[in-house]
């Protein structure tokens, strides 16, 4: 079976507290960058065989190298510069992420994360999962707003310089022998919400044409994608240590989210705030949709009845073979990681693999 697979997850696990102790004191100056990447290392070896352990067919990194499931990617793009966040906030926390703005024109003037996805390869025995913010990470949180007119007087100009780069870096990430690649990608979730809506007006957009325009910059972006590569997106509404931006169903983003050129769609229904699942029936024929039915919020582990009967349920407007089990989210997609345990994470993560296998009798 090709991904994504009937038990599969979002990408970001929870750090070990070495890890977390190892990037603080390489941050303050006083850990060589050679121990911290051997402590990363003895991480990422460890939670790939505690995943496949668990009878995941994916298995990912964790996303261990990174502070940000997103910024340490876009900032790596030329053109990129990191500022303090002055749009939606995360509820519950003081703290927030900084915001990727665009200062100059964007370029991908050199492999960005291809020997993260490398070492990952070399230590997995099952597929090897690797995760980048979509594209349309580098607009939504600042808008026009936060794209230089000077860079940009043009915004058609961002989008293929932005589809551009991407291409560079797929095409990169492919030579690094990576076929299983995962867009992670807020906004579509983030436009169901009227508050984020009218924030993208105040940023000079209009939020009824952000979603079509997202999508084709995705579909620019694979555009002569390596054959047997699988790509899939997963969107949600916020994870900042187990806080949220966004709620609201994906009614007014569902067509044109499933436009884009992917081979599957993670989708985040944990609860009431991702409203029903009547907009899956847009989901074009011979694509995946992994339901995200297992929260990653909390460390409450869901019944297996609670989760077949959702499956139910959103098989009324998918046929079941289309159907996928994941998390909703993943449990730490910043480095300060959700208000739940390790066990707990793991519990999740065996709960999804227990309930597909019941569902589709494989995963």
């Amino acid at each position: 079976m090709k991904p994504p697979f009937r038990a599969d997850q979002v990408g970001s696990l929870l750090r070990p507290p070495s890890l977390a102790e190892a990037r603080r004191r390489w941050k303050a100056g006083a850990l060589p960058a050679a121990e911290l990447k051997r402590t990363e290392d003895a991480a990422i070896r460890e939670a790939v065989a505690r995943q496949e352990s668990i009878g995941l067919r994916a298995v990912t990194d964790g996303e261990f190298r990174r502070d940000w499931w997103h910024l340490d990617f876009l900032g790596a793009l030329e053109g990129v510069t990191l500022k303090e966040n002055a749009g939606p906030k995360f509820g519950g926390t003081e703290e927030q992420p900084p915001i990727a703005t665009v200062t100059g024109r964007i370029r991908c003037d050199g492999p960005i994360m291809a020997e993260h996805f490398s070492f990952l390869k070399s230590v997995a025995k099952a597929t090897p999962k690797f995760t980048i913010p979509s594209p349309s990470m580098l607009h939504l949180r600042g808008g026009r707003n936060a794209i230089s007119r000077d860079a940009y007087p043009d915004l058609d100009a961002f989008w293929d310089d932005v589809a551009a780069a991407y291409r560079k870096a797929i095409a990169r990430l492919a030579g690094a022998g990576c076929t299983y690649l995962q867009l992670d990608d807020v906004s579509f979730a983030y436009l169901c919400d009227p508050k984020v809506r009218e924030g993208c007006r105040r940023n000079g957009d209009d939020p009824d044409l952000l979603p079509r325009r997202y999508a084709g910059t995705i579909n620019a972006a694979l555009r002569g994608r390596p054959a047997g590569m699988t790509v899939t997106m997963h969107t949600c509404r916020g994870n900042f240590k187990s806080a949220w931006v966004a709620e609201g169903g994906y009614d007014p983003v569902a067509e044109a989210m499933f436009s884009a050129d992917v081979d599957g769609f993670f989708m985040e229904f944990d609860s009431a705030r991702a409203g029903g699942f009547g907009p899956l029936q847009a989901l074009p024929a011979g694509k995946r949709v992994v339901l995200g039915l297992v929260t990653t919020k909390v460390g409450e582990l869901e019944s297996k009845d609670a989760l077949l009967q959702r499956i139910r349920e959103a098989a009324k407007f998918v046929p079941l073979e289309n159907l996928c089990l994941s998390p909703q989210c993943g449990f730490s997609s910043t480095h300060h990681g959700n208000a739940l345990s390790p066990d707990d994470q793991w519990r999740k993560l065996e709960r999804v693999v227990e309930v597909a296998r019941e569902v589709w009798g494989d995963n």
